[in-house]
């Protein structure tokens, strides 16, 4: 999550503050310490029926404006509302039943994260896959602390939890802040090798590409005073918050994904979770794994393709997924969209995004080509694509206020759903792979934060104030139309002739 923040806030915003950025962090850990040990005895000083409240409050706030989200926003506020007012149910529940379950899942999360952690590292052995393993080990170890009675019988669990997770926030601030505080570019943009600084040459590759990058900026606002409608004039966005995604004629990052199951060819056999972010097998047991891609409108497009077959039968399978020098092959990098479509198919899914920067893209994309090396699980077309979106959105979150930010970029990515979403899903890719299934995720969750959509409360006002003046301004009208109206019904009421036809009486009955 650190390296998502700094990509979404942009190194020189978050270092003018990073002495409040580790200030923070060390009052987080100091008090998720004080929480935690507080809750290794039977004497609990945490005030657990009041956060409980607090917590269902949460949840059904979310619930109640869920339904303003669109497509996965609103799917992640529905789930979000439940998992808290569960959450809530099972603490105001008490007694030990409520407790135990509450262990019993978190215990789970933990355990099934910290063995997929191990397992795909040990198996795809990218360049940190020891240091990813002994996290793991650290994951299995609280799942067992969650999971065993002691020493209090489950009664601490969700004090555990809210320590746990004030203390590893705290940490994230404080790596966080020493991180910029020394670092003179976006690892996004420079690449992963130049991670704070720690290679020269990577340093004097930047230098040269922010002299280009000046100079390309220059010329673009130049051209873009000329035309307003040229696509650099829209690097400082225009709105603070958009109701929804680009429009088709709106300048904007596309993302292309060609999914597994809408790539087959002929009618895929259904798996959960297999066909959409691994691959996907047809009837004739073809295997499709998807593609995906990345356009601007500048003309930048990002398409890796392997330049030789690479042999995908089962008795080299587990070699061909490790991250090694060894499975390197050369690739190719597709010239444009419409001759990729026209060859093979027309993308099944895009993702637009307005808020870009297209020099710092241009400047990623004239380093990144000069190597064209494929490999299967390192650098594919999905972690190409991801690469490029980090680096054209660099400073988004903060660019997208401008001089009127202060701490509100900061306060908003923070507390927005999709940050932790787009976290979890770059740590599940870079402990296993990029596939097309989670670029595609994780460009909706980056639109969300790159284009920020209005908060539910916001979105509730602005339904019901129009639907007040539509409603006014429909009683406006009929009282406009009343004395006509009155007047019409007065005219036609004389002028109905009068009936003469005596009325009928009913016949009685007979005795």
């Amino acid at each position: 999550m650190v390296r998502l923040v700094m990509i979404l806030l942009g190194v020189d915003y978050l270092r003018t503050r990073w002495r409040t950025l580790q200030l923070i962090g060390w009052v987080s850990l100091l008090l998720g310490v004080v929480v935690f040990v507080d809750a290794l005895d039977n004497a609990l000083y945490f005030p657990i029926t009041p956060f409980a409240l607090l917590l269902l409050l949460e949840g059904l706030a979310t619930l109640a404006v869920a339904w303003t989200g669109m497509g996965g926003q609103r799917t992640l506020r529905y789930v979000k509302g439940f998992a808290f007012c569960c959450a809530a149910a099972l603490i105001l529940a008490g007694h030990h039943h409520g407790n135990f379950i509450l262990s019993m899942i978190f215990g789970t999360l933990f355990l099934a994260d910290g063995l997929l952690q191990i397992v795909s590292a040990r198996v795809v052995r990218y360049r940190t896959w020891r240091f990813a393993m002994i996290g793991g080990g650290v994951e299995i170890a609280l799942a067992v602390f969650f999971y065993q009675p002691y020493p209090t019988h489950y009664v601490g669990t969700v004090p555990y939890c809210l320590g746990l997770g004030l203390i590893f926030g705290g940490w994230n601030m404080i790596l966080l802040s020493t991180r910029v505080r020394r670092m003179a570019s976006n690892p996004a943009v420079v690449g992963e090798q130049a991670t704070d600084g720690a290679n020269a040459a990577a340093s004097a590759v930047h230098a040269a590409s922010t002299a280009h990058a000046t100079n390309t900026a220059n010329t673009a606002s130049a051209t873009s005073t000329a035309d307003p409608t040229h696509p650099a004039a829209s690097r400082r966005p225009p709105n603070l918050e958009w109701d929804g995604p680009p429009g088709a004629d709106e300048t904007a990052l596309t993302i292309h994904v060609w999914t597994p199951v809408g790539t087959a060819k002929s009618e895929a056999r259904r798996q959960p979770i297999v066909d959409r972010y691994i691959a996907a097998v047809d009837r004739n047991g073809v295997i499709s794994t998807g593609h995906a891609a990345l356009e601007s409108p500048e003309g930048i497009y990002i398409s890796l393709y392997p330049g030789v077959e690479i042999d995908r039968s089962p008795d080299d399978f587990a070699r061909l997924l490790r991250a090694t020098r060894e499975n390197d092959v050369p690739g190719v990098f597709q010239p444009d969209y419409p001759t990729e479509s026209k060859a093979w198919c027309p993308s099944t899914v895009q993702v637009r995004i307005r808020n870009y920067d297209p020099v710092r893209l241009r400047r990623f994309w004239d380093t990144y080509r000069e190597d064209a090396t494929y490999n299967l699980t390192h650098r594919n077309c999905s972690s190409s694509v991801s690469r490029a979106l980090e680096a054209a959105i660099e400073g988004a979150s903060a660019r997208v206020w401008g001089d009127l930010g202060g701490w509100r970029p900061f306060l908003r990515v923070i507390t927005t759903p999709e940050l932790w979403v787009a976290a979890q899903l770059r740590k599940r890719a870079a402990t296993m792979a990029w596939t097309p299934g989670l670029t595609l995720d994780y460009a909706r969750a980056l639109s969300m934060l790159a284009d920020p959509r209005p908060s539910g409360w916001v979105t509730m006002a602005r339904v019901a104030v129009r639907r007040m003046v539509r409603s006014r301004r429909q009683w406006r009208e009929e009282a406009r139309n009343a004395p006509a109206v009155r007047e019409a019904a007065h005219e036609v009421a004389h002028s109905a002739p009068s009936s003469t036809t005596p009325s009928a009486t009913p016949s009685q009955p007979h005795d």
